[in-house]
This record gives structure tokens, sequence and C-alpha cells, in this order.
């Protein structure tokens, strides 16, 4: 198990960025806009700079949902390869067969 502490840190970047993310995504389509006078690009550049890190996205850590393991992690089924391996053994997890030969 990870440390109770990490995992709700990630958890609460995530409520993070699911409040603020539409603000970021809003003032980057800005900044990417050729078009609009560098002035203003210039101005949505200071706003996103004032957001709070923790409202990126790519500061949200992928983290197993049954363990909090942060490496390992398969996204597909958002778990790590000791969780996952755990489940299949006890047969928890559809369509994977322990193989044998």
């Amino acid at each position: 198990m990870a440390k109770k502490s990490a995992v709700e840190k990630n958890n609460k970047r995530k409520r993070i960025v699911a409040s603020k993310g539409a603000r970021r995504a809003a003032l980057k389509a800005i900044i990417k806009n050729k078009e609009l006078p560098i002035e203003e690009r210039f101005q949505a550049v200071l706003k996103l700079a004032d957001e709070p890190r923790d409202s990126s996205a790519i500061r949200v850590r992928n983290r197993c949902e049954i363990s909090g393991r942060p490496r390992g992690y398969d996204r597909k089924l958002r778990m790590s390869r000791i969780a996952l391996r755990d489940l299949a053994s006890m047969g928890q997890v559809p369509g994977v067969v322990k193989s044998s030969w």
C-alpha cells in the first residue's frame, strides 16, 4: 500500500484539475491564437502563470485504484501489475487466465 498522504494529495490534484481545467484550456487557446494582438496573448500568459500549479493535468500521477501504487500501472485496467496478478489469480478479472504449459 502506498502512503495515504500521497494518494490523498493526488486525489486533491485531480479535483483541482477538474475544477480549473476549462479556465486553463481557454487561456491556452488565447495564447496559441496567433491572430490576437501580442499584448492580449501576454496577459493570458500572466493569468495562466497565476493559476495554481496543481491545476495542470500533467501533475496528476497515475495510481493503482486498489493499492495506490504509482509504478507498474496499467492504464486500461487502472491498476498496478501486482494488484492485477493477485486479482487474476483469484479469477476476479474477466478474460484473464493464468497460463500453464
